[in-house]
């Protein structure tokens, strides 16, 4: 027997594609994109073309496994199993220990010494975020604030907005003028890249704005390298410009904006001559950029995430975000900004699959709340009570946690019972008591969203689970049966669990159900009657109408107009316009005379965080271990192309090899994510990065690194 199933990757990208799944005789055969999906039209990144080898990895986990070894570093693959470090068990065992574990440390130390641990190893709605939360509500754990990637940028482009709102990807095949704002779109937006280039064809310019020469700033028409975290002070200077020069909207700024008069007396101080000693761009390209992007219509910036994981992300982020709403370009197809259009699907799902109000039943009020960026202080210093047990699912934080060594030595506490329901061995389950397989997404039904486009989609299992793989509705909905939770939503079907998710007093849910999702695959959010008025260009190729979010004001805040001027911010304590302040950690700042190389922890352009790290398909497209380093530094320093280097600052050190080439400026150096069991130390990256938080959102601040380097010389 032979068919097709579709699915949606729930892997963390923006992309989230539409996948149709051959399989025959009940094993998946074939993977390829769904050219009917207006995004993912036919093809997929390099690593889901080679999920087959995902799937069916010699390496997955496939059963219950108890540690009877000691905590700690283990090798992949079946060399791992073959050691005494793991014991088979079945599936009522492992949920009985962890019911029975659970039960004694809630009896000691009170609900809230026990903590999930989750975040993006998949996007979707019910896998991520429906039973696990009903779960740890009802069971009084800490909560999790989930803020290590993203919540800065968000936070920033809210308090514009009011909403994760952005540019469809298919109206920019309609620009003119394209900046790539920290956005390797070749890297980690791959679907995005063809509306570029038909754009390019049609005579639009590629502007790339990184510090990083990445693969899309080598395609670029013009690539500017920034120095890392000065990102607000380029957008500041941009305002300068656009601003003094009056090349703003003046009509579009009037109706639908506040605190304008407020941003032009801020932008008088941000000149492109003081602007340019910041972020190492001369004045008279910041002045140019400005121009250009101001004058050329339709213009529209792809802003990624890696603007906000300096210090002052979030106002970086806010600043950029304005740029659209003074230039007017919300107007145009083809113009304004994307960063996220999550907040289109606020309404899918929500506190009905989360279920807050459990916590009332077993705390009587909210629990305690732990950010997933500080574990490494949390499992170390956090009583009152300490964190007894951690449960990890769709995270590896022994690989992507800052601080990896504070974050190693809690895990290795004795007296932490931890839990981690994952598909392969990662860093985490090496340090783990419990380890329960996972299914990937060939292998349940889910609900899928997107953060890159503005359809959503059911994706279909395409095989029965391997081994005794379960997903994560299947487990959290075991042990609530076996705490004794006789609540009826831990008994929900994962259709009904779907249903649920789509049943919202939303007008763009309207008319959208599982049935239809089940016949048509994907859906476009229901926009009609949301953008009023016609575009001040029109679509030429779009088979639907436009969704211009702002076109006419509509902004999503308190006012309903972009607000450049935030009563919030300032309520906070904050600038309630936007200001440029250097990163703690930069050469801008004291500790640049002891450590003077700004250090960009930055992600594989072929892992997805730390997943896919471990398949050797995939490795072989990348070269791991390497530090990229400028000529104009590694010449004082002794050090040639090919050299094994040490990268250290007080929080650790790790040794690399130094590729010495144009990839970072002068006072940059650049090291990739990997799996920390895989590098020669059995360290990774993150020994350098700090649990410093974000100016906006309290996320990570993994590109506010400053570090040395010397040449490692082994002892004769």
């Amino acid at each position: 027997m032979k068919n097709v199933v579709h699915a949606a990757c729930p892997h963390d990208c923006p992309d989230a594609c539409g996948v149709l799944i051959t399989v025959e005789d009940g094993r998946a055969t074939k993977v390829k994109g769904d050219p009917a999906h207006p995004v993912t039209r036919g093809f997929l990144c390099a690593k889901v073309a080679k999920y087959l080898d995902r799937v069916y990895s010699p390496d997955r986990v496939l059963y219950p496994m108890r540690r009877v070894g000691p905590k700690g570093p283990q090798t992949t693959g079946e060399s791992a199993r073959a050691t005494q470090t793991w014991q088979r068990i079945p599936w009522d065992e492992a949920l009985r220990e962890i019911t029975v574990r659970f039960k004694q440390i809630t009896a000691e130390f009170g609900s809230e010494a026990i903590l999930p641990y989750s975040f993006g190893g998949t996007l979707g709605t019910l896998n991520s975020a429906s039973m696990d939360r009903r779960f740890f509500h009802r069971l009084g754990a800490s909560q999790l604030a989930r803020n290590i990637c993203s919540a800065a940028g968000e936070a920033g482009l809210e308090s514009v907005y009011g909403r994760k709102m952005g540019t469809e990807p298919e109206q920019f095949r309609h620009s003119r003028y394209i900046i790539a704002w920290a956005a390797n779109i070749h890297g980690n937006n791959v679907h995005l890249w063809p509306f570029i280039e038909e754009a390019r064809r049609a005579g639009a310019k590629l502007v790339v704005i990184d510090p990083y020469r990445t693969r899309t700033a080598a395609c670029a028409d013009w690539y500017l390298p920034i120095n890392p975290g000065t990102d607000a002070a380029l957008a500041l200077g941009m305002m300068h410009v656009i601003i003094g020069e009056k090349l703003y909207d003046a009509d579009y700024v009037g109706r639908y904006t506040i605190g304008f008069e407020q941003l032009r007396e801020k932008v008088r101080e941000y000149s492109p001559e003081s602007v340019a000693k910041w972020t190492g761009i001369a004045a008279s390209d910041i002045e140019k950029l400005a121009r250009e992007y101001a004058t050329t219509h339709p213009a529209v910036i792809r802003l990624n995430y890696g603007v906000q994981r300096s210090e002052g992300g979030g106002t970086a982020t806010r600043a950029v975000a304005m740029l659209p709403c003074i230039t007017g370009s919300w107007q145009e197809v083809g113009g304004g900004l994307q960063l996220s259009t999550s907040g289109a699907f606020a309404s899918v799902g929500g506190e009905k699959l989360k279920r807050k109000d459990l916590m009332l039943k077993s705390l009587g009020r909210p629990a305690r709340t732990i950010n997933m960026v500080e574990l490494g202080k949390a499992l170390n210093t956090l009583d009152d009570p300490p964190i007894k047990a951690l449960f990890v699912y769709g995270s590896n934080p022994a690989a992507t946690c800052p601080n990896h060594n504070e974050v190693v030595r809690g895990l290795q506490r004795a007296d932490l019972f931890t839990v981690v329901h994952e598909q392969f061995l990662t860093d985490t389950t090496d340090y783990a008591d419990l380890v329960m397989p996972a299914t990937t997404f060939f292998e349940h039904k889910d609900l899928q969203t997107a953060y890159g486009h503005y359809f959503l989609q059911v994706s279909d299992p395409a095989i029965e689970p391997l081994g005794e793989c379960r997903s994560n509705v299947e487990v959290f909905r075991s042990l609530a049966e076996g705490m004794g939770f006789d609540d009826e939503c831990f008994r929900e079907s994962v259709d009904q669990i779907i249903d649920s998710a789509l049943d919202a007093d939303d007008p763009w849910l309207r008319g959208i159900t599982r049935g239809r999702l089940e016949r048509e695959s994907h859906i476009r959010m229901n926009f009609e009657g949301t953008a009023r008025g016609e575009p001040r260009v029109a679509a030429r190729t779009q088979s639907y109408p436009p969704f211009l979010p702002f076109a006419h004001g509509n902004f999503f805040t308190a006012s309903g107009k972009a607000e450049l001027y935030s009563e919030s911010l300032k309520a906070q304590g904050l600038d309630p316009v936007v200001h440029f302040e250097p990163p703690s950690e930069s050469r801008h700042g004291e500790k640049a005379k002891t450590f003077p190389l700004e250090f960009l922890a930055r992600k594989a352009d072929n892992f997805l965080n730390s997943s896919f790290s471990n398949l050797p398909v995939i490795q072989q497209m990348e070269e791991p271990g390497l530090l990229e380093m400028n000529a104009d530094d590694a010449r004082p320093r002794g050090i040639a192309n090919g050299d094994q280097v040490r990268v250290f600052n007080p929080r650790g050190d790790i040794l690399l090899k130094a590729r010495v080439d144009g990839t970072v400026q002068p006072g940059v150096v650049c090291a990739r994510l990997d799996w920390a069991k895989l590098g020669q130390q059995g360290r990774n990256i993150n020994v350098l990065t700090s649990e410093k938080l974000t100016d906006l959102g309290n996320s990570a601040t993994f590109y506010s690194v400053l570090v040395e380097v010397e040449l490692f010389q082994t002892a004769s």
